[in-house]
């Protein structure tokens, strides 16, 4: 099966080492990757917070010094979501009134990726407050789909998967609370893995009004990493990982896996069903066993009206909602009570599945337009649906805190198409490996 590809570019295992055999040197590496972007984000937009004088230094002083053993992104050029904080550079979040927030520290996921040695270049574009599937705002503008300039990238990691799907750097890390790394590797045909809630710190990663207070990691939010591949995926798990994993390393043909593609409160269009139907039907004559349906799926109806109700209060901090209600202590904690009940429900749908597969979005990457996605409406085969219940796929591995790989199964009318590969908790390297032998399967 084929999906669009943009680049030819290596990625991050494999740069680092050409590095190492001295095919390259970190400057080579850094040089070329700003040319890139200087070339490509003309069209893109997509690095909107460049760190080329330090970034170059950087990589003088490692070609200078040579590759180190304990450096597996030694020299390796990549790019931040401009929600991570990077020492001397602005965190505005697409605000313009925070322009002038400036970091005085690396998050926690930046610092970790400068010690694995990972030159950073820059940061990429996201929508206000990290709350669209469009990557748009008044201090950067918009960030186009590298396959359809016409069309959006995703978001909230919208930059980050446009600059990793069109070879501008080979690898990105982004945040997710409403598909916000899955929803963008869909729409721009790469590699993202959304963890188990509370695998990747996100230290540093807090909206400018909170600046320099060490925020606590929010309810549902999760980091997560993006990539042209899955071994750099897992590269970058194994690096960033604040609990140590254990994957159980099942081949699929000795999996049982079930897949989901109609969802109770959103229709899937048929760009997208198509290729997810397609690839599931190769995997079964490649001798994957998959079922259609099951008693022990959670009611799916109500699972996105209580992930909804803890989203909208974990992203407004609790002020006030649309309807001026504030939720109270004890709105708050039955909410978790109600979370923990569907997280045991989804434990039982992993005693008996190894992995459920799911679309990332019910639509393909979707054509700009003014105001947020989930304050209008989505065209689905014809008809018109809320935007906001299109989040019922991200929804689906974000309230229980399921780990998810999104991995490119194949096109419809040019525009990539995703798939989820979501796991049990704890299991994100056994969704990385089974993403990966999905993908040797499909494309070879």
């Amino acid at each position: 099966m084929a999906y669009p590809t943009l680049t030819d570019k290596p990625g991050a295992i494999e740069t680092a080492t050409a590095i190492r055999r001295a095919e390259m040197t970190p400057l080579e590496a850094v040089e070329a990757a700003i040319a890139r972007i200087e070339h490509l984000d003309a069209h893109i937009n997509a690095v909107v917070v460049t760190d080329f004088d330090r970034a170059l230094d950087r990589a003088r002083a490692m070609t200078a010094e040579g590759p180190q053993a304990d450096q597996p992104l030694f020299g390796v050029p990549m790019t931040i979501k401009e929600s991570f904080d990077v020492e001397g550079l602005p965190t505005c979040w697409g605000h313009e009134a925070h322009v002038g927030n400036i970091a005085r520290r690396d998050a926690r996921v930046v610092a970790q990726l400068r010690a694995a040695g990972a030159v950073i270049l820059g940061k990429t574009n996201v929508p206000p407050d990290l709350a669209d599937w469009q990557s748009n705002n008044p201090v950067y503008g918009r960030t186009n789909n590298p396959h359809d300039h016409a069309h959006s990238p995703g978001g909230s990691s919208g930059g980050s998967a446009a600059a990793v799907a069109s070879g501008m750097v080979p690898c990105e890390f982004g945040t997710d609370i409403g598909g916000s790394v899955r929803v963008p590797a869909h729409f721009c045909g790469i590699w993202g893995h959304k963890g188990t809630w509370g695998l990747i710190s996100k230290q540093g990663h807090d909206h400018p009004l909170l600046a320099g207070r060490d925020a606590h990691d929010g309810a549902l939010s999760i980091a997560g990493p993006l990539a042209r591949n899955a071994a750099d995926l897992r590269l970058l798990v194994e690096l960033t990982q604040a609990v140590p994993l254990e994957a159980r390393g099942r081949r699929l043909a000795d999996c049982r896996m079930l897949l989901l593609v109609d969802h109770p409160s959103c229709p899937t269009d048929s760009a997208v069903r198509g290729p997810i139907e397609a690839a599931a039907a190769e995997l079964e004559r490649a001798g994957v066993t998959i079922d259609r349906a099951s008693d022990l799926v959670p009611d799916l109806a109500a699972q996105q009206g209580d992930y909804m109700r803890m989203l909208n209060v974990a992203m407004a901090r609790g002020m006030p909602g649309p309807d001026g209600k504030r939720a109270s202590a004890t709105d708050w904690f039955d909410m978790l009570d109600t979370q923990a009940r569907n997280e045991a429900a989804w434990a039982q749908v992993f005693d008996s599945y190894d992995f459920v597969l799911a679309p990332p979005a019910p639509v393909l990457a979707v054509a700009h337009r003014k105001g947020r996605v989930f304050d209008g409406t989505l065209t689905i085969d014809g008809t018109e649906q809320p935007g906001g219940s299109a989040l019922c796929w991200a929804g689906l591995a974000t309230y229980p805190g399921l780990p998810s790989t999104v991995l490119p199964v194949g096109e419809s009318a040019g525009l990539p198409c995703g798939m989820q590969v979501i796991g049990r908790r704890w299991g994100d390297l056994d969704c990385i490996a089974a993403a990966e032998e999905m993908g040797a399967i499909l494309h070879g």
